[in-house]
């Protein structure tokens, strides 16, 4: 169980996941600072000075019934340029190389001979425990 476990954690692609997320949250906490860093500021210029912000006040001298819809649109743009990122530095690149390799311009990774295989297979079963 262990050993299974071991090898699930070192797989390749296990690691490669994590480290994605780890910069995805780096790169997710740069967007949200720059979001509310400069665009909140930018959206509450539009509104009167002795506003809090751009919202609504529902019961006034009680300050949890603020709706603040500047975070509602600075959430909204923090998706977006972080949707736009993923999109064009991934999703992008990946479709473009698929085509490549569909028209045969790129070739892809090669498929393993039968010799490889069967020699996996094989390598598997000594693994096995005997019954």
């Amino acid at each position: 169980m262990i050993k299974g476990f071991k090898d699930f954690v070192l797989r390749g692609n296990v690691v490669e996941l994590a480290v994605a997320v780890v910069i995805g949250a780096a790169f997710g906490s740069i967007v949200t600072a720059f979001t509310n860093g400069i665009i909140q500021p930018l959206i509450n210029t539009v509104t009167p000075p002795s506003s809090p912000g751009f919202g609504v006040q529902l019961v006034t001298g009680k300050p949890s019934t603020y709706i603040d819809f500047s975070a509602v649109v600075t959430a909204a743009l923090n998706f977006l340029i972080v949707a736009a990122v993923v999109y064009f530095v991934i999703v992008y690149p990946l479709k473009t190389i698929q085509e490549r390799r569909r028209r045969g311009i790129e070739t892809g990774p090669a498929d393993p001979t039968d010799i490889e295989l069967l020699t996996e297979i094989r390598d598997l079963l000594r693994e096995r425990p005997r019954s």
